[in-house]
């Protein structure tokens, strides 16, 4: 990730400087910062989203998952792009800047957000944690594909994990899964998916 500009800017002046189809970028506490994934990274965003898409029209829920949108945080100076979102539609009609701008402000709106882990690991494990939280986003998802995220937070030794937090009376509690576990989603109860399924999406050498 590349910090572009040295100026602190609020979420407004932020979206008026974000540039149509060159790059995404998320703001950090006034600070622009570039996202860039890599090919193993998008293989895993683009078959979870297959995988879940899959069963949203399965059971026909009012869901959607897209492809241009922001979350504001509660903070003035900050607003991320998770990489994959699903939203709950009928939610939307509630949501002020949702027609003019694809922006998510109220946790309500979400019913998943998933990120997927790339070297900038500390912010999906702390920066996010925290303002999805606060936001009230009630279910999280880190997916750490290269096992790149800190011991305390995928333990000992390190081992490729999805990190599914929950929101229980406000607060995250966070259930591990690995290898051939599978992954207990309460945004997608019925899910049939493992972690070796997701990982082993990855286009090997």
């Amino acid at each position: 990730m590349i910090q572009t500009t040295a100026k602190l800017l609020t979420f407004e002046e932020f979206l008026e400087w974000y540039p149509d189809g060159k790059g995404r970028f998320e703001l950090r506490n006034g600070v622009i910062v570039e996202m860039n994934p890599n090919g193993d990274h998008e293989e895993v965003t683009s078959f979870l989203i297959r995988k879940i898409n899959v069963e949203i029209d399965r059971l026909n829920l009012p869901y959607i998952t897209p492809s241009t949108y922001f979350v504001r945080s509660p903070a003035a100076t900050t607003g991320f792009q998770p990489d994959i979102i699903i939203l709950d539609k009928p939610a939307l009609i509630s949501e002020p800047l949702w027609k003019k701008s694809s922006i998510i402000t109220q946790g309500d709106s979400v019913k998943l957000a998933v990120e997927v882990v790339s070297t900038n690991w500390q912010d999906d494990y702390l920066v996010k944690v925290a303002d999805y939280e606060r936001l009230g986003i009630p279910e999280y998802w880190v997916v750490d594909y290269a096992a790149l995220g800190g011991k305390r937070f995928i333990g000992n030794p390190k081992q490729p994990t999805i990190s599914v937090y929950q929101l229980v009376d406000g607060e995250y509690q966070v259930s591990l899964f690995r290898e051939g576990d599978r992954i207990l989603s309460s945004a997608f109860p019925e899910l049939n998916l493992t972690v070796e399924q997701v990982f082993g999406s990855i286009q090997s050498e």
